[in-house]
């Protein structure tokens, strides 16, 4: 998702979504779809309808972007946007699950038992998935803005440290660099990264200033 213009949101984007804007419903679909795909295929795995996620997933887009849809209900005031998403995917989910167990055979219904509850655990599922898309939205505008090779380089580091587990002095010997020059620049990486993540909580959830870093911390909390 390319960075919001000044003072966009996600309502004001979801505003314009609802009224038929085409630039801002490529933006809402290209932001949200892989949250939505992740859950639904996380929900599904091995069930019957771990097919069925592709079509799901166009489902949730139909349900948003139809005319009296969710877009136009969404209301700032009720919740946060986080919030309001999970209701419309799971809301479609349980359709796709309701219509499936009713042509399932008993032999099919045991791969359902654990959703026949789903609130509470599925919403653990939803804020996972949240969290990495908050987090992977973060390093690419991260990326973006790495415009020299220091940059990049601090990108890589993060990449190398988080992605690929490396101690801070195996990245040092692979770069035949000074591990307290890694070390520094790992610092500020990390700080890099902060900001930009600070920027997608407060494009995604409208934070006051003040709850945007304890934003940032549950959403390390939900991927621990």
């Amino acid at each position: 998702m390319r960075e919001p213009e000044t003072g966009e949101t996600c309502w004001s984007l979801v505003g314009r979504a609802a009224n038929g804007d085409a630039d801002a419903r490529s933006r809402f679909s290209h932001a949200y779809l892989p949250l939505v795909r992740s859950f639904l295929a996380t929900r599904w795995r091995c069930t019957p309808l771990a097919a069925e996620v592709d079509d799901a997933v166009q489902d949730v887009f139909v349900e948003c972007f139809r005319p009296a849809g969710p877009l136009g209900r969404a209301d700032r005031a009720a919740g946060d946007f986080r919030g309001f998403l999970f209701g419309v995917v799971r809301n479609v989910a349980l359709r796709v699950e309701g219509r499936r167990q009713t042509r399932a055979a008993s032999a099919d219904s045991a791969l359902f038992e654990d959703l026949a509850d789903p609130a509470e655990g599925v919403s653990r599922v939803f804020d996972r998935e949240w969290a990495r898309t908050l987090m992977r939205e973060a390093g690419e505008r991260m990326q973006r803005r790495a415009t020299d090779d220091a940059a990049r380089l601090r990108v890589e580091l993060l990449r190398l440290r988080f992605g690929g587990d490396l101690p801070i002095r195996d990245i040092a010997a692979r770069w035949q660099m000074d591990p307290d020059s890694v070390h520094r620049a790992y610092a500020r990486a990390r700080e890099e990264f902060r900001l930009c993540l600070r920027e997608v909580v407060a494009f995604h959830l409208v934070r006051s200033e003040a709850e945007l870093d304890d934003e940032c911390r549950r959403l390390f909390a939900m991927l621990a």
